[in-house]
């Protein structure tokens, strides 16, 4: 904690004033798993962006072709360290896929940090420096919390969790934070019915309607549906179109993209989780930045687990289609 304390005030008395020191040819690459359709990443490359422009540093954000390729990432990160840049931020998806290439980049000097998705094990499975992201199952947790507030009082519960990439880092971490949220609920409610699924709900707002759609279809009982990520305005435009009225089946989410806030305004969507995109895009820069220019290592962020309701909704709407949050 002390580090990152060092590091942030550095990083503001280094950037408080009207003049910004230049990177003297920072060469800074971002490879991820995700495609340029996504929402949530566009914000994490506007925070990209503009950090690059502050320190005048020559930046690359590489978008897979298809939503959560493992493959075309590797590919494009292979490619990217072959030009020799001074710094490489990339997610990691998968705990093996990247061990590999990451060691090659450290072992050539490229500083390596990981930003929006780490290895489950951090520093012990993967050789990148630091990590700049949001702490998955802790996140998890904190969405079931508040969802169940809204939990009936009586009768059965019964949930569904939507892994939406099954395998992958991000998406396991939450369901599994999410479930153990509901373990805990189950053993505090003795004398109530506390059941929960999962199932693949997939990475694309009609593939997740169609899929938790078809659930709900068969099980008209169902209480809640968590998401692992923003497709949960596909469950609620379902729902919507069903004539199921807001509340009726709770919903909650992570990123405040401007397709599920709109579904929060309208009542279908009760809680989400931000984790800060634009931040994620922005201080990795700043930290590759101290790197070069001071030789302060990098430190972990953790960009947090607020969650948002539905009175929040409206003031944070302009902010998300700004890419700010």
């Amino acid at each position: 904690m002390k580090r990152l304390t060092a590091t942030l005030l550095l990083a503001t008395t280094l950037f408080a004033g009207p003049s910004i020191a230049s990177a003297d040819g920072l060469n800074i690459v971002f490879t991820h798993h995700s495609s340029a359709s996504n929402t949530f990443w566009q914000a994490v490359k506007k925070g990209y962006d503009d950090a690059c422009g502050k320190v005048e540093a020559k930046c690359n954000m590489i978008f897979t072709q298809t939503e959560g390729s493992v493959e075309q990432q590797l590919a494009n990160m292979r490619a990217a360290l072959a030009a020799k840049p001074d710094a490489l931020l990339t997610s990691i998806v998968d705990n093996k896929a990247f061990d590999d290439v990451i060691k090659e980049a450290r072992d050539a000097g490229v500083l390596v940090i990981a930003v929006n998705v780490d290895d489950t094990e951090g520093a012990k499975g993967n050789a990148r420096q630091a990590f700049i992201g949001q702490g998955f199952k802790p996140a998890g947790y904190s969405l079931g919390k508040a969802i169940s507030e809204s939990f009936p009082k009586e009768g059965p519960i019964k949930v569904l969790v939507g892994i939406s990439a099954p395998g992958q880092n991000w998406s396991e971490s939450r369901g599994a934070g999410v479930m153990q949220f509901l373990e805990e609920y189950k053993a505090a409610h003795p004398d109530r019915q506390v059941s929960w699924e999962r199932i693949d709900s997939g990475t694309d707002l009609a593939v997740t309607s169609d899929r938790v759609g078809a659930y709900l279809n068969a099980h008209p009982d169902t209480t809640a549906y968590f998401d692992t990520g923003f497709w949960c305005a596909g469950v609620a435009r379902s729902l919507q179109d069903r004539g199921v009225a807001p509340g009726k089946v709770l919903l909650g989410g992570f990123d405040l993209v401007p397709e599920v806030l709109q579904q929060m305004q309208k009542g279908y969507v009760q809680a989400l989780v931000d984790q800060q995109p634009y931040m994620q895009g922005f201080m990795p820069v700043m930290e590759a930045y101290l790197n070069k220019k001071v030789g302060l290592a990098p430190s972990d962020i953790d960009t947090g687990q607020g969650i948002v309701r539905p009175d929040q909704a409206d003031a944070i709407m302009a902010l998300s289609a700004q890419g700010l949050r």
